[in-house]
């Protein structure tokens, strides 16, 4: 298992925590992210005039369907303005977060550290590949060793020569149908699993075969289902589907929280389109179905976050941003009759224990 004595402790861009101090947690957040790799130019000359166009507040409305080739809006680059944004989230009562921004979408170590030092934040940073558009040109000759060596390191040594740590496996990026590549590295990050104690989070492929071949291929590679977060969830509105996925163990990740724009149409992805005809949830929708799922018994396999990883989701642009699920959705919890035991379990224990080291 695990050779950095991080086993039993959640492990922090700082360094290893008890679980016990991790508090208020979003499991599924970027604080820095660069998403190019999903950039397709348009072939229509007027929206090319988008491409470089600055995020400004007159723009918002457009942003949604122009997700692929707006450069600025793909981009969370800057240092202070990420510590202010973040700070909506702390001043609110939040105290940890996941940043999952994998390899491959400009993944900052050492300016994870400087956000945690300067916002008081516990940031647990991801490990692994993101989806097959960022993946690095020789990965159909790697191999699943030297994939999962990659993960190792960086959970117990550090990335690069950093010396900061991961203390996740994930996100790790999924299209539909999955690549071979794509199940080499979930197989990979089983390996790296098994080694290091961390828990793995999916980016799921936006179709409603995707979570169950994933869940398939990990659990074939020997992957402990108690230690797997599946990821965006809630874009899928079928909920009896959703039972058979929490029925094999894993954690349900809501990470849409705030996001409720109907006019994102296009992901650059072969199956993104329209979100593979799948529609977006509203957080109404959201709140009830964990709402059955509490019912179902799954009360304690619930985490939630915003997925925050465009410049529209600021608060400066006019979006939610990380505050959203503590100012706006817990007090609408609180209304709908969920109480403290239920909330807490989803914001507190539930992230604690997956994000626990084994």
């Amino acid at each position: 298992m695990t050779t950095n004595n991080a086993r039993g402790k959640v492990q922090t861009v700082l360094g290893p925590v008890e679980p016990g101090d991790l508090g208020i947690t979003l499991t599924h957040e970027h604080l820095l992210i660069d998403l190019e790799c999903y950039f397709e130019p348009p072939e229509e000359a007027s929206e090319r005039a988008w491409i470089h166009a600055p995020v400004t507040m007159d723009r918002l409305g457009g942003l949604g369907r122009r997700f692929a080739y707006n450069l600025d809006n793909m981009k969370l680059l800057d240092v202070q303005t990420a510590i202010e944004e973040v700070n909506h989230y702390t001043y609110g009562g939040g105290n940890a977060l996941v940043d999952a921004t994998s390899i491959g979408i400009a993944r900052d170590p050492l300016a994870l550290t400087r956000i945690s030092r300067a916002t008081g934040l516990h940031v647990i940073m991801g490990a692994s590949h993101y989806v097959p558009l960022s993946h690095p040109p020789d990965m159909d000759t790697r191999t699943e060793q030297t994939i999962a060596d990659e993960i190792i390191r960086d959970v117990t040594v550090g990335v690069g020569d950093t010396g900061v740590k991961a203390g996740i496996i994930g996100e790790i990026g999924n299209f539909w149908p999955t690549s071979e590549n794509e199940r080499k590295v979930l197989r990979a990050s089983v390996h790296a699993q098994q080694e290091t104690g961390a828990p793995i989070l999916i980016h799921v492929g936006f179709h409603l075969d995707s979570p169950p071949a994933i869940m398939q291929t990990l659990l074939e590679a020997g992957a402990d289902p108690q230690r797997i977060i599946m990821g965006h969830l809630d874009i899928f509105g079928d909920d009896d589907w959703l039972k058979s996925l929490a029925d094999s163990g894993c954690y349900i990740e809501y990470d849409g929280f705030g996001g409720e724009d109907t006019s994102l149409s296009s992901l650059a992805g072969q199956e993104y389109d329209g979100f593979g005809g799948l529609e977006l949830r509203n957080d109404v929708q959201r709140m009830r179905s964990l709402e059955l799922l509490i019912e179902r018994g799954f009360g304690d396999k619930i985490v939630i976050a915003h997925d925050v990883c465009t410049k529209h989701q600021y608060v400066r642009y006019g979006g939610k941003s990380f505050g959203h699920i503590l100012d706006n959705i817990v007090p609408r919890m609180r209304k709908r009759g969920w109480g403290d035991a239920e909330i807490n379990a989803i914001l507190v224990e539930n992230p604690r224990n997956v994000l626990t080291l084994k």
